[in-house]
Formats: structure tokens, sequence, C-alpha cells
């Protein structure tokens, strides 16, 4: 349901059925400002999938034949996912894709969720209005690492946010980035890293988000 709720619904796009040429899709592109729109069947339901405006430009400029139906330069059609998709699956299907189609229930089409929507909401654990600072702190990755950072930190504050990255040097570390509530004062904050540090977690990097800036960088190995 998280992906359903980034979703731009068809009704507020702007797209062009499979039978407009491809002079009339530029046209719809060039008023639009979109590098690229959804094709869409007669009906409005079923997405064929996407016309690109450079696409039209190198076929245009090639003396290639604009009264062509918009489908002769038809990209990306298998590029779509279910709106109750995990979110895994559509940050892995989405890629360079400016954005990807979503197919409702029965298969049609039911909106687009863009890149930059899914990178936002990605970001929403750095947004300075509910964070102070993010720790990152290495791990084994053993069993129960994750809940007694958790542990430590809700001793002194809520937690905003929490990523955990896995990493492969030459041994194996997990990253996990706690983002600690805003209004956190910075003696609250090293105590934090301290006491984390006491129990054999490696705090490597601290950044402010209020400074936007990072106080410690140091992810050197540590012998997990």
């Amino acid at each position: 349901m998280i992906i359903k709720s980034l979703v731009l619904k068809k009704e507020f796009l702007t797209t062009v059925k499979e039978t407009v040429t491809l002079a009339e899709a530029l046209k719809v592109l060039e008023e639009s400002g979109f590098r690229c729109v959804p094709i869409l069947d007669e009906t409005g339901k079923i997405f064929r999938g996407n016309i690109y405006k450079m696409h039209i430009y190198r076929h245009k400029s090639q003396g290639g034949d604009m009264s062509l139906p918009v489908t002769y330069l038809l990209k990306n059609a298998t590029k779509t996912v279910p709106v109750e998709s995990p979110f895994f699956k559509v940050f892995f299907n989405i890629k360079d894709l400016p954005y990807i189609a979503v197919l409702d229930t029965d298969g049609s089409f039911y909106g687009i969720l863009t890149h930059a929507k899914l990178l936002g909401m990605l970001s929403e654990a750095w947004n300075v209005d509910v964070g102070s600072y993010v720790l990152t702190v290495l791990s084994a990755g053993e069993r129960g690492d994750l809940a007694e950072m958790s542990k430590i930190i809700a001793k002194y504050a809520s937690i905003a946010g929490c990523l955990t990255l896995d990493a492969h040097r030459e041994q194996f570390v997990r990253r996990t980035l706690f983002t600690l509530p805003a209004g956190m004062d910075g003696a609250t904050m090293e105590e934090v890293v301290r006491r984390l540090e006491r129990k054999g977690f490696r705090v490597a990097e601290i950044d402010d988000l209020q400074q936007g800036i990072t106080i410690r960088n140091d992810e050197t190995s540590p012998d997990y």
C-alpha cells in the first residue's frame, strides 16, 4: 500500500492514445514539457508503453515519416508493476526510468510512479524538519545487533529514521543509518555515540542535518 499512496493517477496525467501519429504525439510532448508520456489504448485502460520526445526528434531529423502511428517508436512496454507490489520490487524495476507504469488489480493502467517521488520518499529520513543527526553505525550483522543498537539509542531519544545497508569489502560489514530526532543537542548525541561504541559498535560517520556538514567520517573496516 506504500506504492499506491505515491502513484500519480491516470486522470491527472498527460497521455496519448495508440492511434495518434508521431507528429501529434510530438505536439503533446512539446506543449506539456514532458520528455516522455504513457501510450494508452483507445479505451484508456491498457498501457502500451512510453513515447520519448528525443526518439521522435531523432526520427524526424533523419527524415522519418511523422505520419506513422506513435507505437512505431514505443518503448518500455514491459516496464510495469502491480499497484500492490512490494517496495523493493518497484525500487529495482524503476532504475533509470523517469517513471514506471502502475497497473490496477485487473491489469488496467492505474497511473505512474515517478523516479523523483520514489527518491523523495527515501530521502525523508534525512529531512531537516524531523532529524538532527544521522549516525552511520558499523556492525557484524549478527542476530540481535539492530535490536541492541536501537535499545541504546532509545534510552536517549526516539529514532526518526533507520536504514540498513550491506557492504562487501575485505570482510562482511553491515551499515545501519540512524536518524536522530530534531532538537537533539550535541552533548546527548555524543553520549549516544559513546554508549554505542562501548558496546562494540563503531560509529563511522556523523552527519549534522541542521548544519549540512559531516562531523565524523571514518569508515575504516573494523575487525569483525
